[in-house]
């Protein structure tokens, strides 16, 4: 069964403020463990009119989208900010901090 578009946005409209999500947590979420890519194209492609989260979804280790998804990382930082999403002196969000845990 093909991982959709939709599933996605679904999942990550549930994304609670001040939290993230990884792309391979979203998609392990959904049943395919092995599909972060396909949740990067989903991101990619998400049409402005469902005013999703996509700000809240980070890669593994924490670090922000490629510069070319909010126009610049310091976009994506700021919303996250705005939040209370803290950062590591690397740059890299605090993940054991702001991790989204959807089953608690």
């Amino acid at each position: 069964m093909k991982l959709s578009f939709e599933k996605i946005y679904e999942v990550v409209a549930m994304i609670p403020q001040g939290n993230v999500a990884t792309y391979g947590q979203i998609a392990a979420l959904l049943g395919h463990p092995r599909s972060a890519r396909v949740v990067g194209w989903a991101m990619r492609s998400a049409p402005d009119g469902l005013d999703l989260p996509c700000h809240r979804v980070v890669n593994q280790s924490g670090f922000l989208a490629p510069h070319y998804a909010f126009g610049s990382q310091s976009v994506q930082r700021a919303l996250l900010e705005d939040e209370g999403v803290t950062f590591l002196k690397s740059g890299a969000i605090d993940m054991k901090k702001h991790l989204w845990h959807p089953t608690e």
